[in-house]
C-alpha cells in the first residue's frame, strides 16, 4: 500500500482533504472539517485545498519546528522520542477519533480512520 506520511502520522494518500480536487470535493470536505470540529465554520475551497505538509506551513503540533531544531528528518529519530509533542498529539487525535465515530457514516469514519487514526503505529515506520 503506498503511504506518504506527515510528520504527525497521517497518511496523505488516504485523506480525503489531500485527495479533494474539485470545487464539490473540496466542499465536502470543507463539510465534514466543520462537522468532525476541525473547523470552526465551513470554510471557503480555497482555505480546505491541501496540497501536503511543507516547511512554510504552519504545523498544528510544532513538529516541524521542532524537527529542526532537534537536527532530525522525522520525529521517531529524536532522542526525545515520544515526547510530550507526540503525546498530546496522539491524545488530541483519539478526543477527535473518538467524535468521528459520533458524527460520520461508516464510509467517511472509514476513509478518516485511514488517513489519522493509525498515527502511532506511522510515526514508528
Amino acid at each position: 500500500m503506498e503511504e506518504k506520511i506527515t510528520l504527525c502520522g497521517d497518511n496523505c494518500i488516504e485523506c480525503p482533504r489531500y485527495n479533494a480536487h474539485s470545487e464539490e470535493q473540496l466542499q465536502k470536505v470543507a463539510e465534514l472539517w466543520y462537522r468532525v470540529g476541525w473547523r470552526d465554520c465551513i470554510v471557503s475551497n480555497e482555505e480546505i485545498k491541501c496540497e501536503g505538509c511543507s516547511s512554510h506551513k504552519q504545523c498544528t503540533y510544532q513538529l516541524v519546528e521542532c524537527t529542526k531544531e532537534h537536527s532530525v528528518e522525522k520525529c521517531n529519530q529524536c532522542a526525545e522520542f515520544p515526547c510530550e509533542k507526540i503525546r498530546s498529539m496522539l491524545e488530541r487525535s483519539g478526543d477527535y477519533q473518538k467524535r468521528c465515530k459520533e458524527v460520520c457514516s461508516l464510509t467517511e469514519y472509514d476513509m478518516l480512520e485511514k488517513a489519522f487514526f493509525d498515527k502511532e503505529n506511522n510515526l514508528r515506520k
